[in-house]
């Protein structure tokens, strides 16, 4: 009954928001029109403010309400953002200018650099060096696999299409959301085990291998878009060998240069001089990678992974915040806007289009069957290979982000990623990370259960 008088007054407290910001948004739009009344004053940052508020308020109230239901709060702020990006199927328009706001393009973007910042600090270098064969062996497969699949997936469902469209939806299907997965093994207690540590340390390798082939992918299709008529070997070598360079170099130069950089920024006594300089990396890294034609959420992704711990031994000694903790205000207000952003792009009419369900289906299918792959990695028959496999299985912010990177790039005069496409990839992302605590946490507790059957039989049989 509790559940339910709060679940009541959350959806109350939703409907009147949604009022509340209604009526604020129809009036703002309707007065733009007209002039300041008593001199007004904020011009344009009204409407970002008024943008800000809404978008936030609808984060949380929907990442809460999944949340109550144990699910990722990130699926929350993108179905939140579906529904506010489809209002004008009820005749209320005064969202739609949302979706084309300069301002809220640009902080979005900025919000996926520091998530994907986010992503490289959880990670480290160190780590991925020790998660031995099995956890490398594990992201090739991991990786290789739905990648064809998916390539093979866009040739059957959009057969119009030219070749690099196909090959960025298998890039779409490479990565791996390891938050999702981290969470159910830590739930249920199970975040020590071999299982864990090899899907951990995959899904670091998967990142890094997933944003070279992003690199290369995007990279080849920006080529091709400016006017090349076809892509060489030699091209494409280059391609890969710049996206190459650039992780192994960041992690190279950054490892010999950082401490140099972090014994500098010790000296200065004035107040925030670690997160700025934190920032600075970020943001430096991700410039570059944009400068030489890689996506920039590949350069923040190296920065965070070469920002060791280590390097912050002095600022720690003098009473500072950890990088996380100091980064982690500005995700909670940056990276929601991304994701209700990427949500409010979804066109829900492509819903009702068997043709575009079929497509998300078999997506999904390939999906899920890609990393299953993964399982055929692992030679031990006492390591619980299906878990391993099902560990992988969530694409959840990483399919949003690929997918959001194809929405922008241009080719033969329409994007790579069309609405119709997008919607079945969110359909994808949504039921890959739906589907895998429930079918991980079957799968490592019926182990257990199987061995203490096994020790109980055995134990029977030395009596």
């Amino acid at each position: 009954m509790r559940f339910l008088t709060e679940k009541r007054l959350l959806l109350t407290m939703a409907a009147v928001a949604v009022y509340i910001f209604y009526g604020l948004a129809f009036g703002s739009t309707g007065a733009e029109t007209s002039e300041p009344v008593d001199g007004g004053h904020g011009g344009p940052v009204l409407d970002v403010l008024l943008q800000l508020m809404v978008i936030l308020l609808a984060a949380k109230l929907g990442g809460d309400l999944f949340e109550r239901f144990h699910q990722p709060a990130v699926l929350g702020e993108l179905v939140i953002g579906m529904l506010i990006g489809n209002l004008h199927l009820l005749g209320l328009d005064v969202f739609e200018p949302f979706k084309h706001a300069l301002t809220l393009e640009i902080l979005a973007e900025i919000g996926v650099i520091i998530l994907l910042f986010e992503v490289g600090l959880e990670s480290s270098v160190r780590e991925m060096m020790n998660v031995g064969l099995a956890s490398f062996m594990v992201a090739i497969f991991g990786v290789v696999a739905p990648f064809f699949l998916g390539w093979a997936v866009g040739y059957w469902f959009l057969p119009e299409e030219s070749i690099y469209v196909h090959i960025f939806i298998g890039a779409t299907l490479t990565a791996t959301s390891v938050g999702i997965t981290a969470r159910v093994l830590k739930d249920i207690g199970k975040i020590q085990t071999k299982e864990a540590r090899i899907i951990l340390g995959a899904a670091v390798i998967d990142d890094i291998l997933g944003l070279v082939i992003l690199a290369v992918v995007a990279g080849i299709i920006s080529a091709v878009s400016t006017g090349a008529e076809s892509v060489s070997s030699v091209m494409v070598l280059w391609i890969i060998t710049k996206a190459i360079l650039f992780v192994v170099g960041a992690i190279v130069i950054g490892s010999l240069v950082v401490p140099h950089y972090f014994n500098f920024a010790i000296r200065l006594k004035v107040r925030g001089v670690f997160l700025s300089f934190c920032l600075l990396v970020c943001f430096f890294l991700a410039f570059l990678a944009g400068k030489i034609g890689l996506a920039p959420i590949v350069g923040a992704f190296a920065a965070g992974l070469i920002l060791d711990r280590v390097h912050f031994q002095k600022f720690r000694e003098r009473g500072e915040h950890t990088i996380e903790e100091l980064i982690s205000p500005i995700a909670t207000f940056l990276v929601p806007i991304f994701f209700v952003r990427m949500g409010m792009l979804v066109d829900l009419t492509t819903f009702g289009q068997v043709e575009i369900l079929g497509f998300a289906a078999v997506m999904t299918v390939a999906a899920i069957a890609g990393k299953q792959a993964c399982s055929l990695a692992i030679f031990d028959k006492r390591t619980n290979r299906i878990a391993i496999g099902l560990g992988m299985i969530p694409r959840g912010e990483v399919g949003l982000i690929f997918a959001g990177i194809g929405a922008k790039l241009v080719l033969d005069g329409h994007p790579v990623i069309s609405s119709s496409t997008y919607s079945a990839v969110v359909i994808m992302v949504i039921i890959t990370t739906l589907v895998t605590p429930p079918l991980l946490k079957v799968s490592l507790l019926r182990q257990d259960k199987k061995a203490a059957e096994a020790a109980a039989a055995s134990e029977e049989t030395k009596k």
